[in-house]
This record gives C-alpha cells, structure tokens and sequence, in this order.
C-alpha cells in the first residue's frame, strides 16, 4: 500500500477500503504465500503525532498480517526521533524496511539497519540517482528515471555484509532490489546470490530466465 493524497477516494471510507484491501489478500494468505504487506508512505509524511496516529491505525485495520514500514521523510529517523521510530516499530509488531536510497533532502532516509521484528526483515535496494529522485531535478519523465541505478560489486558486497548482520536479528532477511529504471535489479539480485553463496531449486523456468538474461 502507498499513501497519496486524492481527490477523489474510491472508497466511501477509511474501513471500506482496508476491509477490501484484507479481503484482497485471502488467496494469499490461505495459500500460506503472503510474507507481508508493505506499507510506504510519501515524502511529505513526516514524523508528527498525527501520523504516529495513522500508523496505529494501520496496525489495527491490518491487524492479523505481517506489516512492513517505508518512511520517505527524514523526520522519522532524525536525531531527535530515530531510537522512538524504532522502538515504535518494534512496539507494534511491524517490519523495519531498510532502504538504500539517495540522499536528496527531507525527501529521502539514510540507511538505517536495524531489525524491529524478530521473524522478519525487509531491504529495499532503491538505487542512488541522486539527480533522478526528485521531480525538481529530474524533469518532466522522473519516474522513468527515478530507479536508474547499476550497482557495482563493492556496493553489493557492502549489502550482503548489512544482510548477513539483519540475519542476525531477524529470522528471515527479504532483499528486493528496485532499481529497475534501466533494467539493473535482475543482473544485481544474480550477483548477490552468487556472493551470498545462495542457490534456489524448484523455480519457475521463467523465474531463472530473469536473472540470466540480464547478466
């Protein structure tokens, strides 16, 4: 799920829609597939009494599944609120996602990894286009580059270092790499599979098809 803001909800209200966005979710649940839902909030949604409110809510609406917390303000993890932010996250039962992302302004989060759930834990691999990440510096067609990003072999071995560390904390470390703007997210997740030393049997053809192509 992603928070905007819109003119026009299609849903007559706040419970109507998250009991739709639940019942969505049944296949995955009873076919035991579901890890969990991501929940990423939008830059202007800053760390405030009010949002922490919000986040209550989440965690009650979705009460009976795994939740996933993306910040895109920097408030959250500032001097002042970092240790809050995770204690809340912790507190509540939610999945720390970790980010890697460019540091562009209020806008965006360092890297913070830290584990807040015991079973399980998100990575985010974003990219580090700098100029791309906002609209201001990117132009009209930002969301086309927004993710374009290659990560070299030192910048993934940094990764699996801060993975293998997660792994530590939390049961299960999730890895989903985004910088796909130019195709790169399939050839980088193949090289940190081989550096992790990770080998997967029974995939779809076509699964394994994705990450060769794009070597």
């Amino acid at each position: 799920m992603t928070g905007q803001l819109m003119e026009k909800p299609p849903f007559p209200d706040e419970l109507t829609m998250f009991e739709a966005f639940r019942t969505s979710l049944n296949p995955l649940i009873e076919s035991g597939k579901l890890a969990m839902i991501l929940c990423q909030f939008p830059p202007w949604f800053d760390c405030t009494k009010e949002h922490v409110m919000k986040l209550r809510n989440v965690r009650e609406m979705l009460s009976d599944v795994p939740v996933a917390i993306e910040f895109r303000h920097q408030s959250w993890y500032s001097d002042q609120f970092r240790e809050q932010t995770l204690a809340f996250l912790h507190e509540h039962d939610y999945i720390h996602s970790v980010c890697d992302e460019p540091q562009a302004g209020e806008g965006s989060i360092p890297i913070v990894p830290v584990a807040t759930h015991k079973e399980k834990t998100l990575v985010r691999l974003h990219g580090r286009n700098k100029a791309g990440w906002r609209k201001e510096t990117a132009g009209a067609d930002w969301r086309k580059v927004r993710y374009l990003y290659d990560y070299n072999e030192k910048e993934i071995q940094e990764w699996l270092t801060r993975v293998e560390e997660l792994h530590e904390a939390s049961t299960d470390v999730y890895v989903i790499w985004n910088n796909n703007s130019g195709g790169h997210a399939a050839g980088n997740a193949r090289t940190f599979l081989d550096m992790a030393g990770i080998t997967y049997e029974g995939l779809a053809p076509k699964q394994l098809s994705l990450f060769e192509e794009e070597r």
